[in-house]
Protein backbone atom coordinates (compact mmCIF):
# COMPACT_ATOMS: atom_id res chain seq x y z
CA UNK A 1 0.00 0.00 0.00
CA UNK A 2 1.40 3.45 -0.90
CA UNK A 3 2.48 5.78 1.86
CA UNK A 4 -0.07 8.49 2.73
CA UNK A 5 0.32 11.88 1.08
CA UNK A 6 2.32 14.42 3.06
CA UNK A 7 0.63 17.63 4.15
CA UNK A 8 3.54 19.84 5.21
CA UNK A 9 7.28 20.28 5.39
CA UNK A 10 9.55 22.65 7.25
CA UNK A 11 13.06 24.03 6.99
CA UNK A 12 15.15 24.93 10.01
CA UNK A 13 18.62 26.28 10.60
CA UNK A 14 21.17 23.62 11.57
CA UNK A 15 21.78 23.10 15.28
CA UNK A 16 25.32 24.48 15.14
CA UNK A 17 23.97 27.80 13.83
CA UNK A 18 21.03 27.86 16.22
CA UNK A 19 23.57 27.60 19.04
CA UNK A 20 25.55 30.50 17.53
CA UNK A 21 22.61 32.89 17.05
CA UNK A 22 22.97 34.44 20.49
CA UNK A 23 26.61 35.28 19.89
CA UNK A 24 26.16 36.84 16.46
CA UNK A 25 26.46 40.64 16.37
CA UNK A 26 23.11 42.42 16.41
CA UNK A 27 24.51 45.16 14.17
CA UNK A 28 26.95 44.62 11.30
CA UNK A 29 27.83 47.91 9.64
CA UNK A 30 29.04 48.02 6.04
CA UNK A 31 28.87 45.55 3.20
CA UNK A 32 32.43 44.32 3.70
CA UNK A 33 31.79 43.33 7.31
CA UNK A 34 28.44 41.83 6.37
CA UNK A 35 29.99 39.70 3.65
CA UNK A 36 32.79 38.62 5.98
CA UNK A 37 30.11 37.18 8.26
CA UNK A 38 28.40 35.48 5.31
CA UNK A 39 31.64 33.92 4.07
CA UNK A 40 32.47 32.65 7.57
CA UNK A 41 29.03 31.07 7.90
CA UNK A 42 29.30 29.52 4.44
CA UNK A 43 32.65 27.96 5.22
CA UNK A 44 31.41 26.56 8.52
CA UNK A 45 28.23 25.25 6.92
CA UNK A 46 29.76 22.85 4.42
CA UNK A 47 32.27 21.62 6.99
CA UNK A 48 29.36 20.71 9.28
CA UNK A 49 27.97 18.52 6.50
CA UNK A 50 24.34 19.67 6.30
CA UNK A 51 24.56 21.59 3.06
CA UNK A 52 26.72 23.40 0.56
CA UNK A 53 29.12 26.33 1.03
CA UNK A 54 26.42 28.98 0.91
CA UNK A 55 25.14 31.53 3.42
CA UNK A 56 23.06 34.69 3.37
CA UNK A 57 21.93 37.38 5.77
CA UNK A 58 19.26 40.05 5.71
CA UNK A 59 20.27 43.38 7.22
CA UNK A 60 18.83 46.86 7.55
CA UNK A 61 20.57 48.90 4.87
CA UNK A 62 20.82 52.08 6.95
CA UNK A 63 21.66 50.74 10.40
CA UNK A 64 23.26 47.35 9.72
CA UNK A 65 20.80 45.63 12.09
CA UNK A 66 20.97 41.88 11.54
CA UNK A 67 17.45 40.72 10.69
CA UNK A 68 18.10 37.06 9.81
CA UNK A 69 20.74 34.53 8.83
CA UNK A 70 20.48 31.55 6.54
CA UNK A 71 22.66 28.72 5.31
CA UNK A 72 22.11 25.95 2.80
CA UNK A 73 20.27 23.01 4.41
CA UNK A 74 19.59 20.79 1.39
CA UNK A 75 21.46 17.73 2.65
CA UNK A 76 20.18 17.98 6.21
CA UNK A 77 16.55 18.58 5.18
CA UNK A 78 16.30 16.52 2.01
CA UNK A 79 14.50 19.51 0.45
CA UNK A 80 16.12 20.84 -2.72
CA UNK A 81 14.82 24.38 -2.22
CA UNK A 82 16.58 24.72 1.15
CA UNK A 83 19.08 27.26 -0.14
CA UNK A 84 20.70 29.97 1.96
CA UNK A 85 18.74 32.79 0.34
CA UNK A 86 15.43 31.00 0.85
CA UNK A 87 16.29 30.45 4.51
CA UNK A 88 17.42 34.04 5.16
CA UNK A 89 14.48 35.59 3.31
CA UNK A 90 11.89 33.30 4.90
CA UNK A 91 13.24 33.86 8.40
CA UNK A 92 13.31 37.63 7.79
CA UNK A 93 9.70 37.53 6.62
CA UNK A 94 8.71 35.66 9.78
CA UNK A 95 10.60 38.13 11.95
CA UNK A 96 9.16 41.31 10.43
CA UNK A 97 5.71 39.78 10.00
CA UNK A 98 5.15 40.19 6.28
CA UNK A 99 5.96 38.49 3.00
CA UNK A 100 6.96 41.89 1.56
CA UNK A 101 10.39 42.78 2.94
CA UNK A 102 10.25 46.16 1.24
CA UNK A 103 6.89 47.24 2.64
CA UNK A 104 8.10 49.10 5.73
CA UNK A 105 11.86 48.50 5.86
CA UNK A 106 14.88 49.21 3.66
CA UNK A 107 16.38 45.72 3.79
CA UNK A 108 19.37 44.14 2.07
CA UNK A 109 20.12 40.51 1.21
CA UNK A 110 23.84 39.73 1.42
CA UNK A 111 24.87 36.42 -0.17
CA UNK A 112 28.19 34.87 -1.11
CA UNK A 113 27.50 34.69 -4.87
CA UNK A 114 24.90 35.68 -7.42
CA UNK A 115 21.69 33.76 -6.65
CA UNK A 116 21.09 30.53 -8.55
CA UNK A 117 18.12 30.32 -10.90
CA UNK A 118 15.79 29.30 -8.05
CA UNK A 119 16.95 31.98 -5.64
CA UNK A 120 16.85 34.61 -8.37
CA UNK A 121 13.08 34.34 -8.32
CA UNK A 122 12.86 33.99 -4.55
CA UNK A 123 14.92 37.15 -4.09
CA UNK A 124 13.00 39.12 -6.68
CA UNK A 125 9.60 38.31 -5.18
CA UNK A 126 10.65 38.81 -1.55
CA UNK A 127 10.34 42.59 -1.66
CA UNK A 128 13.98 43.07 -0.66
CA UNK A 129 15.34 46.50 -1.68
CA UNK A 130 19.05 45.69 -2.10
CA UNK A 131 21.16 42.69 -3.10
CA UNK A 132 24.87 42.44 -2.27
CA UNK A 133 26.87 39.58 -3.77
CA UNK A 134 30.49 38.45 -3.73
CA UNK A 135 30.57 37.72 -7.48
CA UNK A 136 28.61 36.51 -10.47
CA UNK A 137 30.98 34.69 -12.80
CA UNK A 138 31.46 31.00 -13.67
CA UNK A 139 33.99 30.46 -10.88
CA UNK A 140 31.45 29.06 -8.42
CA UNK A 141 30.41 26.27 -10.78
CA UNK A 142 33.97 25.58 -11.86
CA UNK A 143 35.30 25.35 -8.30
CA UNK A 144 32.41 23.47 -6.69
CA UNK A 145 30.73 21.45 -9.43
CA UNK A 146 27.29 22.89 -8.69
CA UNK A 147 24.86 23.59 -11.53
CA UNK A 148 23.45 27.06 -10.83
CA UNK A 149 20.94 26.87 -13.69
CA UNK A 150 20.33 28.94 -16.84
CA UNK A 151 20.61 32.44 -15.39
CA UNK A 152 19.76 35.28 -17.76
CA UNK A 153 22.71 37.40 -18.84
CA UNK A 154 21.05 40.63 -17.69
CA UNK A 155 20.10 39.29 -14.25
CA UNK A 156 21.39 42.35 -12.40
CA UNK A 157 19.60 44.77 -14.70
CA UNK A 158 16.37 42.84 -14.17
CA UNK A 159 16.70 43.37 -10.42
CA UNK A 160 17.46 47.05 -10.92
CA UNK A 161 14.42 47.45 -13.20
CA UNK A 162 12.30 46.24 -10.29
CA UNK A 163 13.78 48.65 -7.79
CA UNK A 164 16.34 46.26 -6.28
CA UNK A 165 19.85 47.70 -6.26
CA UNK A 166 22.70 45.28 -6.93
CA UNK A 167 26.22 45.59 -5.52
CA UNK A 168 28.82 43.09 -6.73
CA UNK A 169 32.38 42.11 -5.88
CA UNK A 170 32.20 42.36 -2.09
CA UNK A 171 34.41 39.78 -0.35
CA UNK A 172 34.96 38.00 -3.66
CA UNK A 173 38.38 36.50 -2.92
CA UNK A 174 37.21 35.09 0.39
CA UNK A 175 34.12 33.58 -1.24
CA UNK A 176 36.27 31.93 -3.90
CA UNK A 177 38.56 30.52 -1.21
CA UNK A 178 35.54 28.88 0.45
CA UNK A 179 34.45 27.39 -2.88
CA UNK A 180 37.95 26.13 -3.64
CA UNK A 181 38.16 24.40 -0.27
CA UNK A 182 34.76 22.82 -0.79
CA UNK A 183 35.63 21.72 -4.32
CA UNK A 184 38.81 19.99 -3.21
CA UNK A 185 36.94 18.06 -0.52
CA UNK A 186 34.87 14.89 -0.85
CA UNK A 187 31.62 16.69 0.03
CA UNK A 188 28.42 15.73 -1.78
CA UNK A 189 27.45 17.92 -4.72
CA UNK A 190 23.68 17.56 -5.06
CA UNK A 191 22.79 18.51 -8.60
CA UNK A 192 19.41 17.40 -9.93
CA UNK A 193 18.86 13.80 -11.02
CA UNK A 194 21.83 12.66 -8.95
CA UNK A 195 24.28 13.96 -11.53
CA UNK A 196 26.83 14.92 -8.90
CA UNK A 197 29.65 17.22 -9.91
CA UNK A 198 29.29 18.92 -13.26
CA UNK A 199 32.14 19.21 -15.73
CA UNK A 200 34.62 21.76 -14.35
CA UNK A 201 36.43 22.29 -17.67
Amino acid sequence: MPAPLTSSFSLSLPQWLVEELGSLPRVVVGHEAQMALVNALADRNWREGGGGPFAAIVVDEATGELISVGVNVVLASGVSSGHAEVMALGLAQRRVGTWDLGADRDLTLVVNWRPCVQCYGATMWSGIRHLVVAGDGPELERLTGFDEGPMVADWAQQFEARGISVTQGIGRDDALAVYAAYGSSTSTVYNARGSGRIDKD
